[in-house]
């Protein structure tokens, strides 16, 4: 497979800068898988197409504010850290800019209580980096950091919650899993009204996620690496929700690819089980699905995996169809878009 064969043409006006309000508001597309019949709504709406006894898999970590300005102690030169893993205590994995004057040894001062000293370079030009604070790191962060908007918004973000879902609770994020965005009160209210159950997972999203591909033909990409845990009520629910016959629906791409992260261990049985560990899994057309039965997911970048992962789960002419037809329709796309939910 190559890389073009997941290219489409999207009019830049039709990239969301800002989100909308409410939240629920954001259009909705739901598909039938089996034939790519197209219907269009609202998300606040979404319990029309649900079922009593479904199970919503949602994942809740929290994005944190983990774009933060310094300057290299010895010069006074601006620098820029981007945190994307943590890795041990005080040791983190940075994207920097600019990367050519950071060589191992050199300390960044970003405020009166953090600095950092670069301790080795890694693939890609990311640093290993420890961090000295004053304080709580997440406190400081808190304090002197910026919510890490991917590249395509060139708005400023005006409340930094709106990068965050509302049942987001474990900090760790440098990228928000984006459609659980579209969640309210209300809409948990008509789940738990019609017996539809949720559950969560943690995948902390690291930027790689929007890495772009950029070998001609896919296989040849390397996925990036997260980390990811299932608790053992989310192993239970999705053992209950199959033996009775319901669905088992990943709010995102990070949720379906915690789920079947785990359904490709050695040791999976047809059984999910409670874990943590990382995953690379790279899913394509001609996966076959062991966990999911549908998808709630975003409009996402041309030629990138979460689209490729997509076309796994729909067929790739039926997913460029239903992009095509969103484009007609006007939809928004990627981060603070509209979304589609596949059934």
């Amino acid at each position: 497979m190559l890389r073009s064969d997941f290219y489409y043409d999207l009019p830049e006006e039709l990239i969301a800068q800002t989100p909308v309000e409410p939240r629920d508001s954001s259009r909705l597309m739901k598909i039938e898988r089996s034939s790519g019949e197209i219907t269009h709504d609202r998300f606040y709406n979404i319990c029309s197409y649900l079922k009593k006894g479904d199970l919503l898999v949602m994942n809740d970590s929290k994005v944190f504010p983990a774009r933060i300005y310094g300057t290299k102690r010895a010069t006074g030169v601006p620098i820029e850290f981007l945190l994307l893993k943590h890795i041990e205590l005080d040791k983190w994995e940075v994207m920097v800019r600019p990367g050519r004057r950071l060589k191992i040894g050199t300390i960044v001062d970003f405020s009166d209580e953090l600095s950092a000293e670069i301790l080795d370079v890694v693939e890609g030009g990311n640093r290993i980096v420890r961090f000295d604070c004053k304080g709580v790191f997440f406190d400081i962060l808190d304090r002197i950091g910026q919510m890490p908007l991917p590249p395509y918004i060139k708005e400023k973000l005006k409340d930094r919650d709106r990068y965050n879902t509302v049942y987001c609770r474990e900090e760790g994020s440098a990228a928000a899993p984006t459609a659980g965005l579209h969640f309210t009160d209300r809409v948990f209210e008509g789940l738990k009204e019609k017996g539809i159950d949720t559950a969560f997972v943690t995948l902390h999203v690291g930027l790689g996620t929007f890495r772009p591909v950029k070998e001609d033909n896919i296989l040849d990409h390397k996925m990036h690496v997260e980390h990811y845990s299932i608790p053992q009520e989310t192993a239970d629910k999705i053992k209950e929700c199959k033996a009775n016959g319901g669905r088992v629906i990943a709010v995102g791409t990070t949720s379906c690819r915690t789920l079947e992260s785990a359904a490709n261990l050695p040791e999976f049985n047809g059984e999910i089980k409670a874990e943590s560990a990382d995953t690379g899994i790279f899913i394509y057309p001609g996966y076959e699905f062991k966990v999911i039965d549908g998808l709630i997911t975003n409009f996402h970048l041309p030629e990138s995996t979460l689209i490729m992962l997509v076309s796994a789960f729909l067929g790739r002419e039926r997913t460029l169809a239903a992009y095509e037809e969103a484009i007609k329709e006007r939809y928004r796309f990627f981060s603070f878009g509209d979304c589609m939910i596949i059934l």
